[in-house]
């Protein structure tokens, strides 16, 4: 039975992820198919930005590790990504597309000719100003190493 609910996405079993991600409808599994974003892009446009065709970008492992190439292909069934002109050879000797998991490709160059993509790109960036508006010194944590519980001993001499 194909049934979609949020609760997947805050367990721990491997079994319920894979589950969100099958069941998931099509608005939330274009964000699962996010790619890393190369640091100079990285302080305009956020860590993760979910890809599109157009975009150039670089496999960074595998066999194939520091090859590039635009995004040709996404095929949103199996969160798979194919980029141009990396292909392999069958035996007959026709090629085909080899298809990547987008988590293993970081993102060189963005396809900003959607107005779409753009808007919500903006959007994001005035929700990360927010944050930094909220936490200015960007602590991951608040209180100092002593607030465990934890009491100074002293030196035994």
């Amino acid at each position: 039975m194909k049934h979609f609910s949020n609760k997947w996405i805050s367990s721990k079993q491997a079994r319920k992820q894979r589950k969100y991600r099958y069941n998931a409808p099509l608005h939330l599994r274009h964000k699962l198919i996010s790619a890393n974003v190369n640091k100079e892009l990285r302080s305009k446009y956020g860590r993760s930005i979910p890809l599109r065709k157009g975009d150039k970008v670089k496999v960074m492992r595998g066999k194939l590790r520091g090859k590039e190439g635009k995004v040709d292909k996404i095929n949103l069934k199996k969160l798979r990504v194919s980029i141009e002109g990396i292909q392999k050879q069958k035996k007959d000797g026709t090629k085909v597309n080899l298809y990547f998991n987008p988590s293993k490709l970081q993102i060189k160059e963005l396809n900003l000719e959607d107005k779409e993509r753009v808007k919500a790109i903006e959007k994001s960036r005035e929700i990360i100003k927010q944050g930094e508006k909220k936490n200015p010194e960007n602590k991951k944590f608040s209180g100092s190493l002593n607030s465990g519980g934890i009491k100074d001993v002293p030196e035994k001499k």
